[in-house]
């Protein structure tokens, strides 16, 4: 491959809520066992991309030790390999990254030993599958300066959480609005860039002297009128997850055939830090319908239309219903969960009930296990 790759996985959003108060966006669960930074990861190394940088920062931990070895997505090469950035004070900088153009600016030494003539750029947080060959080749064939694949706005989405993009007949931009209020067009950005190695780094070196930070305002829409951008159509499922409701949606759309299909029996594969722990027990009264069901969970009662993560606990005589259970969770005898999102490690106590009516309900109520059975 003739590009290295570079995965922006340090942002948050206010949109996702407290979800995020304990991982990264990037790191949470998608389709029962993978995180989202899985999907991307695993696009890279199956379009022989031998060099990923992840540049992480808000609340990382957790993202941080699902990237602890490169082994999982085939990136321990001795040329090439799995890098993971996080700010850094040295002499000369004490800054945060203070947005994603000043995220890659910080780590500029990275892309200038790098020998590649082209640099993939993505985010950590969206769900899909690509072969970034054919991206590439489409920049090359349009000898375009910077390439930003596009899709069809999901449906039913909020347009001013998206970059809205226009195209001409030859796939030109003419058009570029970060996350408007009205929507003028239903082709977004997906925050996947093609671009010449060395032409990012003059960019990057440009926006830094100008005390500017942002790649999508700063060089983007800035450039639009200098530089030549291209728009590429992704055809296939892609989804966003930095919203409760698409973070939600996503899930749910994992039970359906034709998207686990997609994804987990269509080559080429999605990869994942793999967990040694026993398959899911099911108990003498557990009835499950329509669900995904992870590896170390112990099921006792009625689990329906939902996702449940690693080593979740259902007791007795509890239904769990279009709801998304995250790893650790321990539900009790007599709990109704019905429309949320249980986060990890929480306690549902016996008798207890959550239910979801107008929006999707977060239970985080922080509650220790050990505390509540005393």
């Amino acid at each position: 491959m003739k590009a290295l790759g570079i995965i922006l996985a340090g942002g948050n959003s206010s949109r996702i809520q407290s979800l995020s108060d304990k991982r990264a966006i990037s790191a949470m669960g998608v389709g029962c066992s993978y995180r989202s930074i899985d999907f991307v990861l695993s696009n890279m190394t199956n379009s022989n991309i031998h060099t990923v940088a992840v540049l992480s920062q808000y609340n990382a931990r957790s993202l941080n030790e699902h990237l602890n070895s490169s082994k999982w997505w085939n990136f321990g090469r001795k040329q090439g390999g799995l890098f993971l950035f996080t700010p850094t004070v040295t002499a000369d900088n004490s800054w945060w990254y203070r947005g994603t153009a000043d995220a890659m600016w910080q780590n500029i030494d990275f892309l200038k030993k790098r020998h590649e003539p082209y640099v993939i750029i993505a985010s950590g947080d969206c769900i899909y599958k690509m072969d970034y060959n054919d991206v590439l080749d489409y920049h090359i064939a349009k000898q375009s300066d910077i390439t930003v694949v596009c899709a069809k706005m999901p449906q039913g989405d909020d347009p001013k959480r998206f970059g809205l993009v226009k195209l001409d007949m030859d796939g030109k931009i003419t058009d570029f609005e970060e996350k408007p209020m009205i929507s003028t067009s239903d082709v977004v950005s997906t925050g996947i860039y093609v671009i010449r190695r060395r032409m990012l780094i003059e960019l990057l070196e440009q926006c830094n002297e100008e005390g500017r930070y942002n790649f999508v305002t700063d060089i983007l829409i800035r450039q639009k009128g200098l530089k030549k951008i291209y728009g590429y159509m992704m055809d296939g499922y892609w989804s966003n997850i930095a919203s409760v409701e698409s973070y939600y949606k996503t899930n749910m759309d994992f039970l359906k055939r034709e998207v686990r299909d997609y994804f987990f029996h269509q080559e080429p594969q999605i990869y994942s830090k793999s967990y040694d722990l026993p398959p899911a027990k099911y108990n003498v009264g557990s009835q499950v319908r329509n669900s995904l069901i992870a590896s170390g969970c112990i099921i006792n009662s009625t689990v329906e239309n939902s996702v449940l993560f690693k080593k979740v606990f259902v007791g007795n005589n509890s239904v769990i219903k279009n709801s998304i259970i995250l790893n650790g969770a321990y539900i009790g005898d007599n709990v109704r969960v019905e429309n949320c999102i249980v986060e990890s490690g929480e306690t549902l106590l016996s008798g207890s009930s959550y239910i979801g009516e107008d929006d999707i309900k977060i239970v985080a109520e922080r509650r220790n296990r050990y505390e509540a059975r005393q």
